[in-house]
């Protein structure tokens, strides 16, 4: 049979196939990334290689690669004669649950995943597709830093994607999944993003490593001590995260974004929900304890309340005396915040604030709605605290509830005392509805303290000092720590019976889904830091 010919009689078909050879070579070569021999020192490590880790995170199918065969332009010390298609990042879009997000995946292979010029090019490029699109960025880092060999070429490429995602923020949401190591200035780019996610034992952050500290300070310290997973989540803040291996990170990934809508432009996800006649929660009638000096759990208040299950909690092991999260209520997505009397009696230091502020500030960023939880004695007492400014990082969560324009409801459970009732979505601070149940306490302190300032001289003069106080502090009691004064005020908008709180707050949560709340114009407000 005769060879297809074309208009001038050449043969096109074998030149055409040689084409296609080629493509599949460099396709074949594209996916081998480093080679196979450094994907098994990956795997040796317990981790998965950049396309592993994206074939996880996204729908089966739906992944779209851009840049493939992009290499580096470096000619200095031998790099001329080293080239990797891709240039130790891989990039695209694909679907998580259904819907769009751009993301791109470290190659750990390729120049231990280090940033060079085009390296950063692709990940700029994926960043301005996300903003122009509107669909949220996930990074799954793994990079030994900037490529060295290309000097300031590559710390411009760092600074281009700071750049970005300081745009991006507030716009579309930005998730940074730690898995390998992130030091020096590529540390930066996590850490503008809305969450953080780290893997034990096999991901670290620093802005110095070890071997720094030790020449600068003489301390011995590992890179899992000084920037682990447990380092970042538990004493820096720096990671809401802390994940047992790479399959739990990508799958809170993948949860995560449930929650969150695509950009600032939507409206959180919701699914279908079947109303129930009556949506009592008995259970709640015995949560707090009859000594209101007695510990209980802020969880088992929140799921109570939120639909079965769905309750997502962030930053768990960071100021444990507050806790944040996600969940759904009849359906609908919602931020938490609640003190956790469990932990510090629940009071108000400088990381619960840190952190309840920065998540209050997320969920207003991205229209969904403010549960509040309050049971608080007040903020932390102590030099250590008052030196390293309680007063600036508490009024950061003041702060950040006073500019939230999303529905925002208050449930006070007991404790409301001092300049933390205030501070913890208070009716005076633009709160759409307080609620207080009956063992509520809404005074400016306990009723021990404020009975010895207030009666101090007829505590003094009597003639049992101790029968005095008592007495004056079950006077007190009985006067002030309690939901009414607040309710006859107005600051309370109902006293409710626990087992009616769900309820209630499907209710609310409805009623203000049509919420329009606009800030005085300016160009932004300046947030104490």
């Amino acid at each position: 049979m005769a060879k297809p010919k074309s208009k001038k009689g050449f043969h096109t078909l074998s030149g055409n196939h040689k084409k296609y050879q080629l493509l599949d070579r460099m396709n074949q070569e594209a996916l081998l990334g480093g080679g196979e021999s450094r994907i098994a020192a990956q795997h040796k490590k317990g981790k998965l290689t950049a396309r592993e880790r994206l074939h996880m995170l996204l729908d089966e199918g739906t992944f779209q690669e851009i840049g493939k065969f992009v290499t580096h332009r470096c000619k200095e010390f031998g790099l001329e004669d080293q080239r990797y298609l891709g240039d130790g990042v891989v990039t695209g879009f694909g679907n998580i649950n259904g819907r769009l997000v751009y993301v791109f995946s470290q190659d750990f292979t390729v120049f231990g995943g280090s940033l060079s010029e085009t390296h950063a090019e692709k990940i700029v490029k994926i960043m301005e597709l996300a903003l122009k699109n509107g669909a949220p960025l996930v990074g799954l880092n793994d990079s030994g830093g900037a490529r060295i060999q290309e000097g300031v070429v590559s710390l411009g490429g760092y600074a281009d994607i700071f750049y970005r995602n300081t745009l991006a923020s507030g716009v579309v949401p930005q998730i940074s999944a730690v898995m390998g190591p992130c030091a020096g200035g590529a540390v930066y780019s996590p850490a503008i993003t809305d969450f953080v996610l780290m893997v034990e034992q096999t991901s670290y952050m620093f802005v110095t490593g070890p071997n720094v500290v030790k020449t600068v300070t003489h301390e011995e310290v590992t890179s899992e001590e000084l920037g682990g997973a447990m380092t970042h989540s538990s004493k820096s803040g720096v990671a809401q995260f802390s994940c047992a291996n790479e399959i739990e990170c990508i799958k809170n990934i993948r949860q995560l974004l449930c929650y969150i809508p695509q950009n600032c432009e939507e409206q959180p996800p919701a699914y279908e929900y079947q109303s129930i006649k009556e949506e009592l929660r008995p259970g709640l009638n015995e949560v707090i304890p009859e000594n209101p000096n007695q510990p209980y759990d802020m969880r088992d208040v929140i799921q109570g309340v939120v639909d079965e299950d769905s309750f997502m909690e962030v930053h768990k092991n960071f100021a444990e005396n507050i806790v944040v999260g996600f969940a759904y209520l009849a359906g609908r997505s919602i931020g938490i915040v609640g003190n956790q009397p469990a932990s510090l009696a629940g009071v108000l230091d400088i990381n619960a604030s840190t952190k309840a502020a920065r998540f209050v500030r997320f969920c207003d960023s991205f229209n969904i709605p403010l549960l509040v939880f309050e049971d608080v004695p007040g903020f932390l007492p102590g030099t250590d605290q008052e030196w390293n400014g309680i007063i600036t990082h508490g009024a950061k969560l003041l702060y950040a509830f006073c500019e939230a324009t999303v529905p925002r409801v208050t449930v006070i459970t007991r404790k409301a005392y001092g300049g933390a009732y205030d501070v913890m979505n208070s009716k005076h601070i633009g709160a759409d509805l307080n609620f207080a149940w009956p063992t509520a306490e809404i005074a400016v302190m306990g009723a021990k303290g404020a009975a010895e300032i207030i009666f101090k001289k007829e505590i003094a003069a009597a003639e049992d000092p101790e029968a005095a106080l008592e007495a004056k502090v079950q006077d007190y009691t009985a006067k002030f720590t309690n939901p009414y004064r607040a309710a006859h005020r107005g600051f309370i908008d109902e006293v409710i019976y626990p087992k009616d709180t769900r309820a209630r707050l499907i209710q609310a949560f409805d009623m203000l889904k049509n919420k329009v709340c606009k800030l005085p114009p300016k160009k932004h407000g300046n947030i104490p830091l």
